[in-house]
């Protein structure tokens, strides 16, 4: 595996995925909101397994939790749809992470995951869908093409795509990429070459 980082042209258009980067932002913190009430209410932490299994207790006067929970939601907010279904998951995953991190450290000073500023949330990923190289410079996300300062080849079989945005407001595209090992080819050479062997008699009659 290996990471490659481009720049993207400065466009106005960029002003769409700096749109869904907010969007992002305010599905993380809701994700926070029911990690936290889920705790107050049970006293348990709400498992990155339980959101996919979505077995976890139902709660009076809440909805029910978990990434289904996410799910229903992101299909009655048209403003949550400019995040994909797998960027919502892959939230999921950074806020488990955040809290393993803090179950392993917390005696060194480790904290868990907490409430992001809407407008200065970084980045979201894309796993297996929404985006599409269209070779060159040209890269598909969503319904949109935008264009990126293409400084190297990428070589390998795309793994995720990343949008990520600088405290300058600058958008950068992060691809992890899966080489693919080319088959060794062995050089054949016109030259005679002669082995020995450490043999008294090599051929008898």
């Amino acid at each position: 595996m290996k990471a490659l980082k481009f720049k993207l042209y400065a466009h106005k258009r960029n002003r769409y995925l700096k749109r869904s980067l907010h969007a992002a932002g305010v599905i993380y913190n809701h994700a926070i909101a029911l990690h936290k009430r889920y705790y107050r209410m049970w006293g348990q932490h709400l498992s990155c397994a339980k959101l996919q299994k979505h077995k976890v207790r139902p709660i009076r006067r809440f909805p029910p939790v978990g990434q289904a929970h996410l799910a229903k939601l992101r299909k009655r907010n048209q403003f949550w749809q400019l995040v994909g279904s797998q960027a919502v998951q892959d939230i999921c995953q950074r806020i488990e992470k955040g809290y393993q991190r803090f179950f392993k450290h917390h005696k060194k000073g480790a904290r868990p995951p907490n409430f992001k500023k809407v407008k200065k949330y970084k980045s979201f990923t894309l796993k297996q869908a929404g985006y599409k190289f269209l070779g060159g410079n040209r890269l598909k996300i969503g319904k949109r093409v935008y264009q990126f300062w293409n400084s190297r080849a990428i070589e390998g079989i795309v793994k995720t795509l990343t949008i990520k945005r600088t405290p300058l407001g600058e958008l950068f595209v992060s691809v992890v990429v899966e080489n693919i090992e080319e088959p060794t080819i062995k050089a054949e050479t016109s030259r005679i070459a002669g082995f020995d062997f450490g043999l008294k008699t090599f051929l008898t009659c």
